[in-house]
């Protein structure tokens, strides 16, 4: 029979910072039991964005309008979904 492991009790912050550095030098996996974990689902959050400049040719940017005029979406929001399809890409040969 497997020994079950005795996990610590999780201190209580008053603070964000203070919870914010304790993690900094804690392991989760003495606090918490993440063989009971389960997947949740938050469908109304909005990622957080950080803004950007890119300077780009400008025969490749009205290309970029060209193919997001034509899929009828901002060309910002076409350049997000090639960029995150060739990262995603990128990250499964790593």
């Amino acid at each position: 029979m497997k020994k079950q492991k005795k996990f610590k009790t999780l201190p209580i912050f008053k603070f964000e910072d203070e919870e914010r550095d304790f993690w900094a030098t804690h392991s989760s996996t003495d606090y918490i039991d993440w063989s009971k974990a389960r997947w949740s689902v938050f469908p109304n959050l909005k990622p957080s964005t950080d803004t950007i400049s890119l300077r780009l040719p400008a025969w490749l940017l009205a290309q970029v309008k060209s193919l997001a005029n034509k899929r009828d979406v901002p060309y910002q929001s076409l350049m997000k979904i090639f960029l995150a399809e060739k990262v995603r890409e990128e990250m499964q040969w790593k």
